[in-house]
Parts: structure tokens; sequence; C-alpha cells
């Protein structure tokens, strides 16, 4: 598809020889192509007032027949100048291309360059620095504008921070902010476009006679008003006239870009430093945990975070068993034997995965947190899983409390069991009648042994079992309790060995009157 091209062309008039002249154009989101050329001013022949309109009228025909004589040309994004510090007399043309698309451009002129001085100047070195790089912040500096130093004009600096490459001007990233191009307005093409408007175009006075500059309005927009763009992750920030400055908050191992901008708050004129970029450092490599065959390992794992785990068995095994109990919520697991996944998938409670072992194998375990809170469990490796260290536990892991058995003095209760032959310990704790989920969630951790608990919370302990799952359950009646008050109970399995693992808590209500 052939690119559309948007072409304007500008007018003013310098009226005396020997004069100083400044042109700025600055493209904002695409390259320009422009040209500055000079006319010479047609003598007046009409013998009229200046008020008469035909010279203007042979201005416009003649200017339209000639070319006129070339200053300077450009094509590119930069922005570019300019100067001359003595320039005829003459009518100037300033002709703009656009070969891309719709885009904005500012332009300054001035013929009273030394006095209006728009535009902050940079120091001797230009550069950003970047003075300190972390994981999540870098701080940058850079050597303040002799705008403020020496003229002690009043001017801000804006850091602009992206990931995608740096940026020529201030309004190069206004254009990237704005996707519906609202920092600019665009005009209606035929009516702010006069190509010989010299009061729109030329340097218009005020009343002080000091105003001898213009800055131009964007291409018009055809067809469509709204030229839609992609979200663009930039952030822009002013800090005042601090020459320092720490962006935080950024991804680790990412390269970002940094550009500074030195902005003339009266004329709201800037000048861009020469920009940076680097990458924040890696994150700090996690150390792996040593499992040991046979033995039970804590582990912690924060909120999002990971956890690796190594298990190197130093014998020959023909099986590996993994043994996982999740204290509170569940995790991801994923084990790769040299490098080749084996297992992924979320854990809950507990878990136990036998995979096939293989001679001098090494496994490595990742445990990936959830977006919930914290986690904690306790893992087991062996190649020899005769007893399990952890006890066996039913799918349901409630207690249920019978309402009807209610008394003012005791609460029955019952729990199932496996097939396996366990100790089960039941405790008791008043509470206050407004234990909420909060409190309720901290007590969940399953992990926590009845040995925290107080001697005088321990209501009893005994065995059971049953081979048909169906008769697996036992009851329980909790006797000595006061009226009219909240227990929280709490049943623990231990296994053979030692370790133990606690039911969904359960919080009943004694009657108040019997």
């Amino acid at each position: 598809m052939k690119n559309k091209q948007i072409f304007l062309r500008y007018f003013f008039v310098v009226e005396e020889d020997n004069t100083p002249l400044s042109v700025t154009v600055t493209p904002c989101d695409a390259p320009l192509e422009w040209k500055l050329s000079l006319q010479e001013l047609p003598e007046d022949t009409s013998g009229e007032g200046s008020g008469d309109l035909e010279p203007l009228e042979q201005q416009k025909q003649q200017i339209i027949n000639e070319e006129g004589t070339e200053l300077f040309s450009y094509k590119g994004n930069d922005v570019e100048y300019f100067i001359s510090s003595s320039s005829p007399s003459g009518l100037y043309q300033l002709d703009l291309l656009s070969t891309e698309k719709d885009t904005h451009f500012k332009v300054y002129a001035t013929t009273t360059p030394e006095s209006d001085q728009p535009y902050p100047e940079l120091p001797y070195d230009p550069r950003v620095d970047v003075t300190s790089l972390g994981r999540t912040t870098i701080t940058l500096a850079w050597k303040p504008s002799p705008t403020a130093s020496l003229l002690k004009q009043p001017i801000q600096y804006c850091v602009v921070i992206n990931k995608e490459h740096n940026f020529k001007s201030l309004c190069a990233v206004e254009a990237k902010l704005s996707a519906d191009d609202a920092f600019m307005m665009a005009p209606k093409p035929g009516l702010d476009f006069s190509p010989f408007d010299f009061a729109h175009f030329g340097f218009p006075s005020d009343n002080s006679g000091k105003e001898r500059s213009f800055q131009a309005k964007p291409f018009p927009k055809l067809g469509r008003h709204v030229y839609s763009r992609p979200k663009v992750d930039i952030q822009k920030i002013c800090i005042g006239n601090k020459n320092i400055f720490t962006v935080s908050d950024l991804k680790p191992d990412t390269q970002y870009y940094f550009d500074v901008f030195v902005v003339n708050v009266n004329s709201n004129m800037s000048t861009t430093y020469v920009g940076t970029f680097a990458r924040t450092k890696e994150e700090a490599k996690q150390k792996t945990v040593e499992l040991k065959d046979g033995k039970v390992t804590d582990i912690f794992v924060k909120r999002k975070g990971a956890k690796f785990l190594r298990f190197a068995p130093v014998s020959s095994h023909q099986k590996v068993t993994f043994f996982i109990h999740s204290c509170l919520d569940a995790v991801q697991i994923q084990v790769r034997r040299d490098g080749k996944l084996l297992l992924s998938q979320n854990v809950e409670g507990i878990q136990q995965f036998q995979l096939r072992g293989k001679p001098k194998a090494k496994y490595l375990i990742r445990l990936k947190g959830n977006k919930k809170g914290a986690s904690v469990l306790k893992i087991l490796a062996t190649t020899r899983p005769t007893k399990q260290s952890f006890p066996s536990l039913p799918e349901d892991t409630r207690i249920k409390a019978f309402d009807k058995l209610r008394t003012c003095s005791s609460a029955t209760v019952a729990w199932l069991g496996t097939q396996e032959r366990n100790k089960f310990c039941i405790y008791k704790k008043e509470v206050d009648d407004n234990y909420n989920e909060d409190q309720k969630r901290r007590e969940q951790n399953q992990c926590l042994g009845p040995d925290i608990r107080k001697k005088s919370e321990k209501v009893l302990c005994k065995y059971f079992h049953s081979q048909n799952l169906q008769k697996a359950v036992t009851t329980e009646t909790i006797k000595g309790l006061q009226p009219g008050r909240s227990y929280l109970l709490d049943v623990y399995v231990i296994g053979h060995g030692g370790h133990s693992v606690k039911y969904q808590s359960k919080v009943v209500k004694t009657r108040k009157f019997c």
C-alpha cells in the first residue's frame, strides 16, 4: 500500500537586511522532510498604502511561479535548526512533507534569538549517566542546564522511562502517550491553514513588540480525525530542578531506556539530553535445598515465589517416592530427572508421587507458590518407601458436629479415617463468639502439630481404622464444656514417623439453656 504524503507550506517576512534568524523544527512522531527557502520581496508597484490588497495578491502569484533560493534542507526525525546571524530581508518559505503518515510537529522561528532563548541550554557534557544499578531500581544523574545555573531562568527536568527506544524530543513522548492525540487538537483544513496567511504564520507583534515567534500546529487529519495507536508502556515523571533521580519498581533482568528533558517553565520549550539505556540486575539466584533420603524437610515459599530442591540418591534405585504435605493453600510442583520433566501438577493436602528411577539420576524439584499467600509445606523424598512417614488421609478431612446432640456441657463430633491404623488426638479451645474467617485461616496450618498445644486443651487420643472405608468413621463426645460458649475443635492424625496432620478446624457452640 502506497504511503500517503502530506505537504504544508508556511511563509514569514524578514523586513530588514542583516537580521538574525533562527528556525527550529521538531518532528514528534514521524520523520519529516523540510526545506527553508528565500524569496525576494516584490516591490509595491501599486502606489497605494500598505493596506491595499493588490500587492499581496501579486506576491502570492509570484511565489507560486518562482522557486526561490534554498537555504537549508533536512530529512529525518531529529530536532534540527537553521541559524543565521545575518539574514537578508525577504519572504521566507518553509516547506514540510510527511511521507509516512499524519503526524505532529513543532516549529519555532524568531528574529531575536539572543533575547528569546526559549529552548534551555544543555551542559558541555549532555549525557545521562547510570550511577547505580539494582534488580528493581536504577539511579540516573546528569549535569545541570546552564539555563538554570547561569541564566537563572526557571526550568524543570522530566525523566521518561520505556522498554523500546530513546526519544529525540519531549513532543515525541507526548505523541506516544496521547493515543487520541488530545494534546494537539487537529485543525480544520482550509480554515486554520491558509498558505498566505501572514498574520497567522508571520511574526505578529503584541503591544510590547517583543513577541516575535510562532509555533506551528500539526498536520491536518484527513478523513477520520482519530488516529489509533497501540498502548505503549511509557512513564514520564517531572521532578523539578533536581539532576539526580532513582527509578523504582522496575522488573529484574529487563532493559530500559531513559531520557531526560530540560523544560523552560516560561516558554514550555524543551531540550533533550543524550539518553541512555541499562538492564536491571537478575534476581538473586535461589539457593537449592538438598533433600536427604528419607528425611522430612520443611519448606517456605513466598506468595507467587518459587523454591528449588535437589534430590541425588547415593545408591542405585528402581523407584523414587515423593511425599508432599501442603500445609496451607495448594502449591505447584514440577519434578525433572536429569533435565527431563516427569511431573507437573498442583498439590493440596498430602499427596504421594512414585516415579521410575535411573542409576545416578539427579532430581530437580520446583515448588511454586500461589497468588493468595505464602505457602508452607513438608516434603520427603526416598528410594525406600517402607513405612510412610506421613499418615494417610481420607479425601474429606472435615469434622462434622451433630447439632441435635449438643447439650449445655458437651458436643458430639465425627470424622473419617482410612484403612491404615493411625493415632488420632482431639483438642479443644474456647474462642469468642465473633471468631471470624481470618482467625480461622490462621488456625488452618495443617503442619502445626499437637506439640504446640497446651496440655489443658487435650481431650483424648485413640487409634482406629477400618478395612471398609464406608465404616472408617469415628465419633467422640467432648464433655466438661460451659453453657452458651464457643469452642474450636481440632483433630490430629499422627503417622508412623511421628509426623502429624491436622483436620479442618471446627467451631461448635454449646446450648445456653437446657
